[in-house]
């Protein structure tokens, strides 16, 4: 299946490039690496073997966040970041007491990122460039962007500031975060090509561009390279409401992100870019420049250097390009590159330098193919129909080692009206047998179901699944050859299923109440009532059982059997957290208290998906109050069905 980009196979997709007639031609990137090398003092002392301990334990203490209240813990902080005062430079550059400072920021006060950030004032260049430093400056900025946001919004009160820290006063964060960014400008040509100095400017390119700040402390977050995801994976950090958000900044940031943009292209030629393109530190700069400069830049000055806006053939861009389209690192920075272009302007390269040879680049699973799949995306109509009939009749030779490839297609296809879809789906038939599509798509055989170890399932699994998916929104058959599978299978197979933390959404996918026939639904629906609670006290298990609530509509006998199930084990139902959202979202306590609500409320929900023409079925109503009647008048005797009151 779909493979990872790396050095595997990279030999032999350059040697099939250069079959092709073009030579990928790559310039040797290690004068800019000299550059970076960044003559500052990162030794601020050595923390003693008391203070060791202290940090240490404190670091522990709030890892495990053991605290009775909010106020006792915030009590707590306050103490550390007390003993902490003076000491923060050389906390920071330790590799235990850096991981208690990150700890620190995510539960400190404005105040008390404040003082810290003022700490740093002079050192960020240091800072910035140290393996372990860095990861806490990351997590400062993330803080400070919500600090400025408060500011802007007027819930920051600096007088009542000023009463708590005595004579000690602060500029605003917007200010001291300028006085940063004027400390860190006159080294950001080397900062960008350093390990660790290029991700701190990543992230305050995004900050001043408003962007949504990615996690600082999780292992899969776009700052992390591969070594640091690793290393973050030991580390039990947990961001707090900062992180995974925009925030809004002062309109005078804009004025920083175009100095920042132009200092990072100051005297710099369209080679040396390209160098810093392909760089495997400076590349995710440069892209991420890519993306931001329209906001302060009209022209597009970094793309434009990159590639010149000619309109015939330029054999070093040519050369270029290929290099792009055959390495891991180059095909990274062309696909993010074009994600942020107009279609027209990357047209000129798709005409120029892909067209002619798309199916042999669509091959290059861990390169080429990358870039093949976002063109699909971003060029405009004509040239994606033209691309999609070049690649149709190979699909299924594309499919073989890359479903994303396929996915894209399929994409491409849904959002010009199913344009292809026969071929498409021929295609796909050639590759996988519709008798049992489960096993040939998703390898339940050779796959994690059923493990006992709980082992995660795999991101080979993942990515199966998600194009199963794709599949069986994309078409009937497959939605139909799916759900044929799934009741051909052993019932213990299909329960685990049910309960797998990637194949459940694959059965999720085919519980579509207007796509599948009432005696489909019925069978799928006669295995799921013998298991209600065990799935609905399972984290995935739960969302099916969720699904079930519309799927069950106009078969009310296995809608009251799943209920009738929730209601006799409704104490195991409660004390799971995933059984009390089940019981929330199939309505419960209104089956407890009052049923004749509750059929109404099934009755309504009929209604919406299957509306009556010859008249709205009559819903049960509690009988009107009446004032009491006369003593001498006889009263009405009244036979028939017993009413709800």
């Amino acid at each position: 299946m779909a493979k990872e980009r790396g050095r595997r196979n990279l030999k032999k997709v350059k040697e099939s490039s250069q079959s092709e007639g073009v030579k990928a031609t790559k310039v040797d990137p290690s004068p800019t690496r000299e550059a970076a090398q960044i003559d500052v003092n990162t030794f601020f002392g050595l923390v003693n073997s008391e203070e060791l301990d202290y940090f240490k334990q404190a670091e522990s203490t709030l890892n495990a966040n053991a605290f009775e209240n909010s106020e006792e813990k915030q009590g707590f902080v306050s103490s550390v970041f007390e003993e902490a005062k003076g000491k923060e430079l050389k906390l920071v550059t330790n590799q235990i007491c850096s991981k208690l400072m990150e700890r620190l920021i995510l539960n400190g006060s404005d105040i008390q990122v404040k003082r810290l950030f003022k700490a740093f004032n002079g050192h960020f260049l240091s800072l910035a460039v140290h393996k372990y430093s860095s990861h806490v400056l990351e997590t400062l900025f993330i803080r400070s962007a919500a600090v400025i946001e408060n500011e802007l919004l007027n819930n920051y009160q600096e007088k009542e500031a000023e009463q708590e820290e005595g004579d000690e006063v602060f500029a605003t964060m917007e200010n001291m975060t300028l006085f940063m960014l004027a400390e860190l400008s006159s080294s950001i040509q080397k900062l960008i090509v350093h390990p660790y100095g290029s991700h701190v400017i990543r992230l305050l390119l995004l900050i001043v561009g408003a962007r949504e700040l990615p996690s600082s402390v999780m292992s899969n977050s776009i700052l992390r390279s591969k070594k640091s995801k690793i290393a973050r994976k030991m580390i039990e950090i947990k961001d707090n409401q900062d992180s995974n958000r925009a925030y809004q900044v002062p309109a005078g940031f804009k004025d920083e992100l175009q100095e920042l943009l132009g200092l990072i292209s100051k005297d710099k030629d369209s080679k040396q870019l390209r160098e810093l393109a392909i760089d495997k530190i400076a590349s995710p700069v440069i892209q991420l420049c890519i993306q931001l400069e329209g906001l302060v830049d009209k022209d597009r000055t970094i793309w434009t250097t990159i590639f010149p806006e000619v309109d015939d053939k330029d054999p070093k861009e040519e050369a270029f390009v290929e290099y792009l389209l055959s390495d891991p690192i180059g095909s990274h920075f062309f696909q993010a590159a074009i994600k942020y272009q107009k279609p027209k302007t990357i047209h000129r390269l798709y005409d120029l330098y892909i067209k002619d040879r798309l199916l042999k680049l669509a091959k290059r699973e861990t390169t080429g193919a990358f870039v093949v799949k976002e063109l699909l995306g971003k060029l405009k109509a004509t040239d994606v129909t033209e691309m999609l009939d070049i690649l149709i009749p190979h699909l299924s030779e594309l499919i073989e080692n890359n479903l994303e490839i396929g996915q894209a297609i399929v994409d491409a296809s849904i959002a010009r009206n199913s344009y292809g879809k026969e071929g498409i789906i021929s295609q796909f038939l050639k590759v996988f047998n519709e008798a049992n599509v489960l096993e040939s798509v998703l390898k339940l055989s050779t796959s994690t179901l059923g493990n006992t170890k709980n082992d995660w399932p795999t991101a080979e699994e993942r990515r199966c699944a998600i194009f199963l998916e794709k599949l069986v929104e994309y078409d009937d058959s497959f939605l139909n050859a799916v759900i044929a599978a799934l009741l051909d299978l052993p019932e213990e197979r299909f329960i685990q299923m049910c309960m797998h933390g990637v194949f459940s959404h694959v059965v999720e996918s085919v519980l579509v109440i207007e796509r599948v026939d009432i005696v489909k639904r019925r069978r799928l629906l006669n295995i799921f009532t013998e298991h209600v609670v065990t799935l609905s006290c399972n984290a995935y298990g739960s969302h099916i059982m969720d699904k079930l609530w519309q799927f069950s509509i106009k078969l009310n006998l296995f809608k009251d059997r799943i209920a009738l199930a929730l209601f006799e084990n409704k104490d195991k139902i409660k004390d799971s957290i995933y059984g009390k959202l089940v019981w929330k979202n199939w309505s419960m306590e209104l089956y407890c208290r009052r049923m004749y609500d509750w059929k109404n409320l099934i009755k309504q929900q009929e209604l919406e998906f299957f509306p009556d023409h010859r008249g709205a079925p009559t819903l049960l109503k509690k009988r009107p109050l009446e004032e009491p009647k006369k003593v001498e008048e006889k009263k009405d005797k009244s036979r028939g069905r017993r009413r709800y009151h």
